[in-house]
């Protein structure tokens, strides 16, 4: 029998936006879509958390002022869903793929990466329930 857990595999399942004026990014997001916002503390800082009628739509942090100052847009990142983000990242090297950030941890609600395929098209990895 096919577990559970491995038909979400591959599947596209949260969206961060990296935006220069999140402020902004909210106040367009909440007239047009209803959205609010929820803080969420994670590794010592914050981000938010975009919600629609009290479920998670994605998240929202603010772009850096270095990435600012180098023309870095505002910008949205798609994140598929892995068993185990370690062994997707040796998969992803294979394959010809590059490894932007090394996964790490988000305090307990997830492990991610960020890679580019062979193309250059950047997504992330989310393993959310975080093994060892």
């Amino acid at each position: 029998m096919t577990d559970p857990r491995r038909l979400l595999s591959g599947r596209f399942i949260w969206h961060d936006l990296a935006a220069a004026d999140p402020a902004a990014a909210l106040d367009f997001y909440g007239a047009v879509f209803g959205w609010t916002a929820a803080l969420q503390r994670a590794n010592g800082g914050s981000f938010v958390r975009l919600q629609s009628g009290g479920h998670d739509v994605g998240s929202m942090y603010a772009l850096s002022r270095q990435e600012r100052e180098h023309g870095v847009p505002s910008h949205w990142t798609p994140y598929l869903r892995v068993d185990r983000v370690r062994e997707t990242v040796r998969r992803v090297e294979d394959a010809r793929g590059t490894v932007l950030v090394q996964p790490f941890e988000v305090d307990g609600i997830a492990r991610i990466a960020l890679i580019a395929d062979p193309d250059g098209a950047v997504f992330g990895l989310m393993e959310a329930h975080p093994h060892e």
